[in-house]
């Protein structure tokens, strides 16, 4: 077993990234006030609760995030919060119960694949939004979790393709696992999927039915849309070194249970990219579309030379966020294919008849495909992918 560290780095990417017009100090000054009052407001709570959490004698865990890479590089992510002594890493568990997690930050966590350490390089402090300083840069045996307690790095090594496994550990903790899918260099294709009302029914477009099944709904008995799995392991199937990404505006707090629904309904496996619902100072929460918009162009950095099949749906912003995407990187994005809400769903009640709150198709020379079942879609995708594929 080798034996040298595995030099990685701490990345700037995925939380706290900020377009000019997604940044506070760019909004009218009552929203700016609103905005730092609430953060402020958020800080306070924070202190208060791991003041009242370590009393109690809760001292820091780790959740641990599956991971993807190349054969040249991977992408890490974890958080670090605060649980009891026996309080178990990674577990199903109901949306509540996460998003009342209380953050760990500046955390040291030691983290290896497959046995292998990681030599990470701290720059700075952890916070992604503080300034780098270059007189702190150090080496070290561990990394350090930023004030929301999340970990996000680049380890730089050479890993033959498919799953490795990533063990984090901190000070009193046994160590926890997660999956790192090790994607080839030679794969031309990917799968970009959003999850709430693509992969799994959320009704999101209803606030307190989305609110509901988040919040406190049994993980176990959240509902697949129909044929979507059998679609995606079609795409498997036809593309079969193609990983899926599952892109979401869910908080990383309910990662768990989104993940055990992946794999309980037959989906293909693949990392998850969800979002931080803190409050951050430089872009408080960022919105949906401005999520999905970063984490699609970091899938296309990471990955030049792949091309992307998109699939959402019509009951948010997948369409618009979709048809941007491809406007930004024409030539990259295959096919669009959206799920179409029913009335029902995206109303939350019978309508009456020309309302709607659906979106409409996206305007864009990329072939799309609409269907409001997985079947509807594979029965005009998938023959159009064979054949241009071909």
């Amino acid at each position: 077993m080798a034996t040298v560290p595995i030099p990685a780095r701490t990345t700037v990417t995925n939380f706290d990234t900020a377009s000019r017009h997604e940044r506070i100090e760019g909004k009218p000054p009552l929203v700016q006030v609103t905005r730092r009052a609430i953060i402020g407001g958020f800080g306070v709570w924070s202190r208060l609760s791991t003041a009242v959490v370590r009393h109690l004698g809760w001292y820091p865990r780790i959740e641990p995030y599956v991971g993807y890479g190349t054969d040249q590089y991977s992408r890490l992510i974890c958080r670090t919060v605060y649980g009891p002594e026996h309080s178990q890493e990674g577990a199903v568990k109901r949306g509540i119960r996460g998003m009342l997690a209380i953050a760990a930050p500046h955390t040291h966590v030691r983290i290896s694949i497959d046995g292998v350490p990681l030599n990470t390089l701290q720059v700075g402090a952890s916070e992604v939004y503080d300034k780098p300083d270059p007189k702190q840069m150090t080496s070290l045996e561990y990394a350090v979790s930023d004030t929301a307690g999340y970990l996000d790095l680049l380890a730089e090594h050479e890993l033959p393709v498919g799953v490795h496994r990533v063990s984090y550990r901190t000070s009193r903790r046994k160590p926890v696992g997660a999956n790192l899918y090790t994607i080839p260099s030679s794969a031309k294709v990917g799968i970009i999927s959003d999850v709430d009302d693509t992969i799994m029914v959320t009704q999101a477009p209803v606030f307190w039915k989305a609110a509901w099944n988040l919040l406190f709904l049994n993980p176990k008995k959240k509902a697949p849309v129909p044929g979507m799995n059998v679609l995606f392991n079609k795409l498997a199937d036809l593309f079969p070194d193609a990983p899926f990404f599952y892109l979401s505006t869910s908080p990383w707090n309910v990662e768990s249970s989104i993940r055990h629904f992946i794999k309980d309904h037959g989906y293909p496996p693949g990392p998850l990219l969800l979002r931080d619902l803190d409050p951050r100072p430089k872009t408080f929460v960022p919105s949906g579309v401005q999520h999905k918009l970063e984490f699609a162009e970091q899938l296309m950095a990471d990955f030049p030379d792949m091309k992307f099949i998109l699939v959402g749906d019509d009951g948010q912003k997948d369409p618009t966020t979709y048809a941007t995407i491809a406007k930004r990187y024409p030539g990259r994005v295959l096919a669009i294919a959206i799920r179409q809400l029913s009335p029902k769903e995206s109303l939350g009640f019978s309508p009456m008849t020309g309302i709607t709150t659906t979106q409409p198709m996206p305007v864009t020379d990329v072939p799309v495909f609409t269907g409001t079942t997985g079947s509807n879609l594979l029965k005009t995708m998938l023959p159009y992918l064979k054949t241009h594929m071909a």
